[in-house]
């Protein structure tokens, strides 16, 4: 009588370098191979439109790499701390296996899904995965989290180097016979009426085999610009990994072995340590939301409670949102979301400010609208660095640092390729808001917040 064991896939949508993966099969049983999509637990946030499209593709192919394999993906809906045990009874399994996660509603449904199993006599473990770095091994001389970014990251450093990836499987055993699992298509993650998901589908192709074949296309050919051209939209050197990361079609761990030895690392290692400290950035706004678990719905900077934003004008959001507040650059970036689910990072803080500092829009309605448009938006990087622009973020840029949109194209968009690309029809038109007194009102309202302290 055979006690298989179940992986429980979350945001780890591959085979190589699986810790989870790699303990069931050494476990010598056969291995059930389970996704559970949970939008029902208390506190976990629903998936915006363009995270659901990608997921909805990266499980096929997952399901389909899976089945070359001998094994099956199986799709459940519902609260994990139902559909878990679920699963875990009907196959009689033995044990359950997955990657940690981070954010404190999934902590506490992992938590109680462990000690439940355990009590029951199921074998239970979890690794880590998706971090370089565990959230509570990183701390300051005091014993606390850190604040800013570059004495974390020399931490970090300090610390042991990452371990090395865990090598695909070839072979992954199922049983012989399958618990039931959902229809895919019946989950309903894609667009139908309207269906505007087009330029995903013309930008990217999800799923770990074409998550290799970039991170190899990068180092190969762009890591060497990467330091100097890395902040011009146009240039198109920057990796393009972070939906790969966001939905774990690669670990940190490959992306950071395979960068370091790669033939443009020794001869550029500028360029190579400033690419690994964007790995960092990334460990940094995961680490911050583990210990500041309300990131995407208050302050960090408890101060920035006091500042009074003006009521909101529906239609300054909605020119914001379409691309249409007659300043190019920020009309160029947001039109590159709606239609790609990405946005070039230099552009995204040119956009984020505006937002914030010109139109003196809540911080959390940008973070609203990226949510639901951004393919890589995750429950960390995106309000870690919404915080960060807007002033009220660890280790924030000061408040009175307000982008100005027309030299942030003049500096990184000087012949206008990006613009003409994204925005041609914007030369020329009336702006929203005047950039010049908008940011004094902005200067004005944050100097209110500094005579509350």
């Amino acid at each position: 009588m055979t006690s298989p064991s179940i992986v429980w896939f979350r945001d780890d949508l591959r085979l190589a370098d699986h810790p989870a993966l790699r303990a069931a099969l050494d476990r010598g049983e056969p291995v059930v191979c389970l996704y559970v999509l949970d939008e029902e637990s208390d506190g976990v946030r629903p998936l915006g439109g363009a995270a659901r499209w990608w997921l909805h593709h990266s499980l096929a192919s997952l399901g389909e790499r899976l089945a070359e394999r001998g094994a099956a993906l199986i799709l459940r809906r519902g609260p994990a701390a139902e559909v878990v045990p679920a699963v875990v009874a009907e196959t009689d399994a033995g044990a359950v296996f997955w990657n940690r996660r981070y954010s404190l509603p999934e902590r506490d449904i992992d938590a109680g899904i462990k000690s439940d199993l355990r009590d029951a006599g199921v074998e239970v473990a979890s690794f880590a995965a998706s971090l370089l770095f565990e959230p509570w091994t990183v701390r300051t001389g005091a014993d606390k989290p850190y604040s800013v970014f570059t004495p974390f990251w020399k931490a970090c450093r300090d610390l042991p180097a990452p371990r090395a990836p865990l090598p695909e499987p070839r072979d992954i055993p199922g049983p012989r016979s399958q618990p039931d699992g959902d229809d895919l298509e019946d989950w309903g993650l894609l667009p139908t009426t309207p269906d505007w998901a087009g330029g995903l589908r013309e930008t990217w192709e999800p799923g770990e085999p074409a998550a290799r074949r970039r991170l190899r296309a990068f180092l190969d050919d762009d890591l060497a610009d990467y330091d100097r051209s890395r902040d011009e939209p146009a240039a198109g050197v920057t990796s393009g990994l972070s939906p790969r990361l966001r939905w774990g079609e690669l670990s940190p761990y490959q992306v950071w072995h395979e960068t370091i030895h790669s033939a443009a690392a020794d001869r550029h290692p500028g360029p190579t340590q400033r690419f690994l400290s964007e790995l960092g950035w990334r460990e940094f706004a995961w680490h911050t939301l583990f210990h500041f678990p309300d990131l995407a719905t208050r302050n960090w900077r408890a101060e920035f409670d006091a500042f009074e934003w003006p009521r909101l004008k529906p239609s300054h959001l909605e020119a914001w949102q379409k691309g249409r507040t007659g300043v190019p650059l920020v009309d160029a970036g947001m039109r590159e979301l709606w239609h790609t689910g990405v946005m070039h990072n230099r552009v995204r803080m040119v956009t984020a400010s505006y937002l914030v500092k010109n139109l003196l829009i809540d911080w959390r309605r940008g973070e609203e609208w990226f949510w639901d448009t951004l393919v890589d938006a995750d429950a960390a990087s995106n309000p870690f660095n919404w915080q960060w622009v807007a002033g009220s973020g660890a280790d924030a840029a000061p408040y009175f640092r307000v982008f100005n949109p027309e030299l942030q194209a003049e500096k990184f968009d000087k012949h206008g390729e990006y613009v003409r690309q994204w925005a041609p029809d914007s030369a020329g038109v009336e702006q929203l808001v005047d950039l010049k007194r908008s940011r004094q009102a902005a200067l004005d309202a944050y100097e209110a917040v500094k005579r509350a302290r």
